[in-house]
């Protein structure tokens, strides 16, 4: 059992001051957000649920990250720290950038009151910055104190994790809106999404865990093959996204039309971010290979 020393310069390091903001930001966030009355539209719903989640999800992971570090049990936890905390914070920086953007955005069609609404858009911009701030303050750690995650390869594989999370919302949307569209392009788009999803959330878990050393191929490989897939599936799903959007015509709805720019965007940013984890794999197996 380690024994616990804690002493005031600990409760004004930037990291107890930026998690404990994060903690109090996703508080407000989704406590504001639970109060206000929206309007009764499918895609208003789904979104607003969406939101909340994440506010809820990285309110509890913080808080936990949060309370580990002040009493120091963070040890006990057969989880490699220094990437837990890095993948958090980027993921979180990501996740409520997001749900700013999307909660501002669905502010336009509020037709209620609007101070609650602003100030929970304003709780999530904070979280957002709380969060770009205490990526910062890791990545300018000493060198043995960053995991794999603060590399760059790393990074790029948050942002891939982040591609997909996002995905889901707008697919689940646009499947509702084009219940009469061609079923194979939606079929195809999901399963590229959902196999790429499970690929980030294998690798994060294998990170995470510090299972590298038992994985059948060499870890590496691994990652390349992944990035290949990711980039494959993405290339054919961001094709798939502008074969849509040309099918578009101006009887459908404007939301319709916002929803599949929107899966486009993400697609074109996370195809690019596996198109970069993959040349970074490449030049990695080509310098082993030399040696």
């Amino acid at each position: 059992m380690p024994v616990i020393v804690l002493e005031a310069r600990d409760f004004t390091s930037p990291l107890f001051l930026v998690r404990t903001l994060e903690v109090l930001t996703t508080c407000t966030a989704f406590s504001l957000a639970a109060s206000v009355e929206y309007n009764n539209t499918t895609w208003n719903r789904t979104f607003r649920i969406f939101c909340m989640f994440i506010w809820c999800f990285f309110f509890t992971i913080t808080l936990l990250i949060h309370i580990l570090s002040i009493i120091q049990f963070h040890s006990l936890i057969r989880v490699s720290w220094k990437n837990l905390t890095m993948t958090v914070a980027v993921l979180g920086a990501l996740m409520t950038f997001s749900t700013s953007v999307i909660f501002s955005w669905m502010l336009t069609d509020h037709k209620g009151e609007l101070p609650r609404p602003v100030a929970a858009a304003v709780a999530s911009g904070l979280t957002f910055l709380a969060y770009t701030s205490e990526s910062i303050v890791l990545r300018t750690q000493a060198h043995e104190q960053r995991g794999y995650m603060s590399t760059m390869p790393g990074l790029l594989k948050i942002i891939q994790l982040w591609g997909g999370c996002m995905i889901i919302p707008l697919v689940v949307e646009i499947v509702h809106e084009l219940n009469n569209g061609v079923a194979w392009q939606l079929s195809v788009s999901g399963v590229s999404y959902g196999v790429c999803i499970l690929m980030s959330l294998i690798t994060l878990v294998v990170i995470l865990g510090d299972f590298a050393g038992r994985c059948l191929l060499p870890f590496d490989r691994f990652l390349a093959g992944f990035s290949l897939i990711g980039v494959l599936l993405y290339m054919l799903a961001t094709v798939i996204c502008f074969t849509k959007i040309l099918q578009l015509n101006e009887n459908k709805k404007p939301i319709t039309k916002q929803l599949v720019i929107m899966e486009t965007v993400i697609s074109s940013i996370t195809l690019l971010a596996y198109t970069v984890d993959l040349a970074f794999s490449i030049k990695l197996l080509c310098d082993r290979g030399r040696m």
